[in-house]
């Protein structure tokens, strides 16, 4: 790791080094701003052996370029990821449909990637860039906000900055020493996340199917598996959507015992699979009811936390990422004081009505799957029928909806 400075004021500290942390600190590094990252734990170095992380996300092409900008995305992929070109969604199987990559001009519509080793490629630009301070291991004890600069007492020194940065996810200390309040419920649904061999390789599809339950979801990984006929299977990440009281059930059986209920309650087009690991945790939605005190601002999880349904989550901290970026070039460029407070502000003006919009409608997908009225199902399943069969409303809805969640 570097040698600390010796001034410990900077113009930004960010508290968390995961991925949104990690992102920002570099995208602010580039204008030329010295930053600090406060992270408690460096991230577990790469090995091909080393069996597949249970948190993986589904990495947009907006995504996917910043990660570019970011000198981080060549490692990425010669570590593991799995570029997907097809999104199929269904409720029954006469309803199917299928998003394509080809219907946006596009090679893929994004990767299944391990969050990990997103925010190790990261970190590795971090350590490497002149600009960044990393103190790790280390936390914020406490956080003290003045006209012109906040004062931040960590575990092991006090440092300042013209602004502060809270990346430190759903339970943000950083929020809450800000005493920035939240919107949000429980789903009353839990989520299963289960690493498989499968006998059958698809791995150019995402797919999802609903239930009244909650939907089952296939994420393809990478890398050929031995399991199933000729040695030719693969690996995935299956996600089960389910109330919690039967997701805490399923997590308490065995691997064994667990392949039989996703053999029973999986589509068909899954095939033969053998569990490698398991976890399980609850859905909720929480809401920053601002992004922003003085010379605080938060990004990603500790701004919002959004249904897992639609794989958007840290693709959202990335536009955050990237929006605050654009705003600070700008004051630089135009010659304004980047870390005032007015321009600062510009950062929630640009992003809250975008994440908000991505929230309401995640709920209201759930809402409307999960709903058991035969009418809802057959108005769900006619919406389908209707993408699928009338070419207008097959070219504009899959084009712009696919478009929109790309970020392209």
């Amino acid at each position: 790791m570097k040698k600390e400075k010796s001034l410990n004021s900077f113009d930004c500290v960010i508290i968390g080094g995961g991925m949104v942390g990690a992102a920002s600190a570099l995208t602010l590094a580039q204008l030329g701003l010295h930053v600090a990252v406060v992270e408690q734990a460096i991230p577990k170095s790469f090995s091909k052996e080393q069996p597949f992380d249970l948190r993986v996300s589904a990495i947009s092409l907006a995504s996917q370029h910043l990660l570019e900008q970011l000198n981080a995305w060549s490692q990425i992929t010669q570590w593991r990821s799995c570029a997907y070109k097809r999104l199929g969604v269904w409720e029954q199987e006469s309803s199917y449909t299928e998003f394509n990559a080809q219907e946006i001009e596009q090679a893929h519509l994004g990767h299944i990637i391990e969050n990990r080793l997103i925010q190790l490629s990261l970190w590795q630009q971090m350590e490497a860039h002149e600009h960044i301070t990393l103190y790790c291991p280390e936390t914020l004890t406490n956080l003290e906000q003045f006209d012109d600069y906040v004062e931040l007492t960590l575990k092991n020194k006090i440092i300042s900055a013209k602004f502060v940065i809270g990346a430190d996810g759903a339970n943000s200390k950083v929020r809450s020493m800000v005493n920035i309040g939240l919107t949000g419920w429980n789903y009353q649904q839990s989520a299963m996340l289960i690493n498989v061999e499968t006998e059958i390789s698809q791995q150019d599809i995402t797919w999802q199917q609903f239930f009244p339950t909650g939907p089952v979801a296939f994420l393809p990984l990478s890398g050929i598996s031995d399991f199933g006929q000729n040695g030719q299977g693969s690996y995935a990440s299956l996600v089960w959507y389910h109330k919690q009281d039967e997701i805490k059930r399923l997590a308490a059986l065995s691997n064994t015992q667990l392949e039989k209920e996703i053999s029973q309650s999986f589509p068909k087009r899954l095939g033969q699979i053998k569990v490698i690991d398991k976890a399980a945790f609850p859905l909720t939605r929480r809401h920053a009811n601002t992004y922003q005190n003085k010379r605080v601002i938060l990004l990603g999880d500790a701004a919002h936390t959004i249904n897992p349904m639609a794989g958007q989550g840290v693709n959202l901290g990335f536009k955050d990422v990237k929006a605050l970026q654009s705003i600070i070039a700008s004051a630089i460029a135009n010659g304004e004081c980047w870390h005032n407070v007015e321009v600062l502000a510009q950062y929630e003006k640009t992003r809250r009505k975008d994440n908000l919009l991505m929230m309401t409608t995640m709920d209201a997908l759930y809402s409307t799957f999960s709903h058991p009225s035969p009418i809802i199902k057959m108005i769900r399943n006619s919406g389908f029928s209707l993408i699928n069969h009338v070419p207008f409303i097959n070219s504009v809805v899959k084009s712009k909806a696919l478009a929109y969640a790309c970020g392209v």
